[in-house]
Formats: structure tokens, sequence, C-alpha cells
């Protein structure tokens, strides 16, 4: 059955009744017929609950495209690249940033493709998912290494978001979905021109995906979507891969299908790792041979990565920062609270799973 949960990241917002009767609707006959392929759907995202609860969703007045999308008139306007630092990193990660309007009818189109799309999803794929979420996918890796799978391949795909081509992408949407205005819509999404600003604050647009057929914007609502539906083994763009004593021909068959998928594995940050002789890092944690406070004893777990805890502390500093001193005491702790707090629900040995 299809799961509606509310989203912590946009408070209590729940999924309305009709919009939620829908995508049962929509999952339920996914899951039953493998090989159905829906070919009316461009209506559902123009409805008027659909656009309401994603106008909720993106906090903002998309009104006006809903008449545009019903005329057929909708033309997406350009990403706005911005860029944010990589985590212990000299690099920054580019993210694509679509209007409000652009976000509020990507967001429509995602309520209506998601539990389509959701049906034909791996177990084992934990990114961007309703009811599933990163601590799930490390507690799965703590029962795998736990149980034996302590040969782990702990790759990373270079540019993932940035390389998807633009071609088998559309045909593995095409499997499922037939409409001509849904795969239309999200051809234009993928090939939308992206802003930047130079040095000097002159604008100036940039065709990249358009003209090499390949990338989707990491930032605007319905990629995670799209990213989850191309390659069905990762998270974002990592993975590990959990094997007894078969991580070589294990790693031999992931590169060949990379390839195939006509992506790059990231040679610097991938390697077999032999646990617990070594460890390895994953979304936040390391994994490995762990010691008992109470015994001593070693057994296999994960812990935050020092680069979580080196985060952590960063944020910490800049909230207590000299331009700091001007806040109230109540108004201070407030802040340091929500980001422990928030950091605490994440990284707390408690969350992961066994141990002594």
């Amino acid at each position: 059955m299809w799961k509606v949960v509310k989203e912590g990241r946009l408070g209590n917002l729940e999924t309305p009744p009709s919009v939620r009767k829908l995508q049962t609707a929509l999952h339920a006959k996914a899951k039953a017929e493998s090989e159905y392929r829906f070919y009316l759907l461009y209506d559902k995202v123009y409805r008027a609950d659909i656009l309401s609860f994603a106008y909720a969703r993106c906090k903002a007045n998309g009104g006006a495209a809903g008449v545009e999308l019903r005329d057929k008139t909708y033309r997406p306007q350009a990403v706005r690249r911005v860029y944010i630092p990589k985590p212990n990193s000299k690099k920054m990660r580019p993210l694509g940033i679509a209007t409000i309007r652009d976000r509020v009818v990507q967001t429509a189109a995602m309520l209506v493709l998601e539990p389509i799309f959701e049906a034909d999803l791996q177990p084992e794929q934990y990114a961007y998912r309703s009811g599933k979420n990163a601590l799930d996918a490390v507690e799965a890796v703590n029962r795998l290494i736990n149980f034996g799978h302590t040969a782990v391949i702990d790759a990373d795909l270079r540019g993932y978001f940035d390389e998807i081509p633009h071609g088998p992408l559309m045909k593995s949407v095409a499997r499922r979905i037939t409409d001509r205005q849904i795969l239309h819509l999200i051809k234009v999404w993928i090939e939308a021109p992206v802003e930047e600003t130079d040095d000097r604050g002159r604008k100036y647009r940039t065709t990249r995906n358009r003209d090499q057929h390949r990338g989707i914007p990491q930032g605007s609502p319905i990629s995670p979507l799209l990213s989850n539906l191309y390659m069905r083994v990762n998270y974002a763009d990592d993975l590990v891969i959990c094997c007894k004593g078969t991580a070589d021909l294990a790693m031999q068959t992931m590169r060949e299908v990379i390839k195939k998928l006509q992506l790059e594995v990231n040679e610097d940050k991938t390697r077999i790792c032999r646990v617990p002789e070594e460890s390895f890092d994953f979304l936040g944690y390391t994994f490995g041979r762990c010691y008992s406070c109470k015994t001593g004893k070693a057994y296999l777990n994960s812990t935050p990565s020092k680069k979580s805890i080196k985060r952590i502390c960063d944020a910490i500093r800049a909230e207590t920062g000299r331009h700091t001193r001007t806040l109230s005491a109540e108004k201070l702790v407030k802040q340091l609270n929500f980001k422990l707090t928030g950091w605490a629900n994440y990284s707390s040995p408690t969350s992961t799973s066994t141990r002594p």
C-alpha cells in the first residue's frame, strides 16, 4: 500500500485526502500491473487540489501556473545556479534552483508520478523516498556487516546529477509514462538553461544540459525522483555493496553496470574495504570495529564519522561567534538546541542497530 507520511522539513503538513486517494490508486495500479504504461496523467498535474498542495509544500504562490498548464502555454524559466561548499572540502557543489513558479509545477508533477515509480523501486533504495531515510540505510548496512557481509565496496559516482544522460533517462520514464505532455514537461525541465552571476555581478545563461544532452538540476523538486528512477542501487551519488568474499567480482560487475549507464566511477573515492581490519564512511557514519563502554568487548557497528562531528562543531562555532553577542541567552540557546537536537536525532548511536 502507498504510504503517506508527514515530512519533518515541512512541519506537520499532511497529504490531503483527495491527493492521497489519487496517489493510492496510481500506486495500486502500478504495483498490480508491472508492464502498465500510464497515458492520461497531465490533467492530474493541474488539478486544483494537487496544485494547492504543491503550493503549500513550496510555501509560495503558484496559482498562475495552473492556468498555463491547462492551456498548455506553460514554459519553465531559467534555473538559477548557486554553489554551496562541500563538507570538509574546498570544492563547491553546484545546485540548480528553479523559480518558485516552476517549483510548484514540478512538485505537482512529482505528487502524481512518485506513487507510480515507487512501485518499481528496490527495497534497498533509501534516498528520497516516502517512509525511508538515511538512517534506514545505515541500519541496513549494519545488519549486513554483522551477518558476515564484511567485504565492502565503498563507491562514489562522479558528478551523478550532472552526468545522467537524457536519452536513457527519458526511456526509463517512458517505460511507465506515455502521456506526451508529461514527457514534454520533464524534457524541458532537464534542458532548462542555467543562469549564473560572474565576479562583476553580471548575469549570463548557459545551456550545457541541452547542448550535451545530459544532467538534471540538483536542487529542483523533480530531480530526486528522476535520479532514483535512473539508477536504483545508490543513495544519491554514494553506494556501498556488502559482500561475503566476492567483492572483486562485485566491483567488476559494478563498473560494467556504471559504464552501461553512461556514468563514471569516482576512482579516488572507490575502494574495497575489509571489515573489521578496515573501516569505511557512509552517510555521515563510520562503519567498523567498535568497543563496548561497559565491557570493552569489540563488536561491529557504526558511529558518527569524524567529518560529521567536525561539521556540527563548526556549526556550533558559527552560532557562538562574536557576531552573536547581541543575541539574548534565550534565543542563542534555542538556536543551539535546534541544531544539536537535529544532529543528535540523526547521529545518536542508539539510533543504529546491532550492539552488545
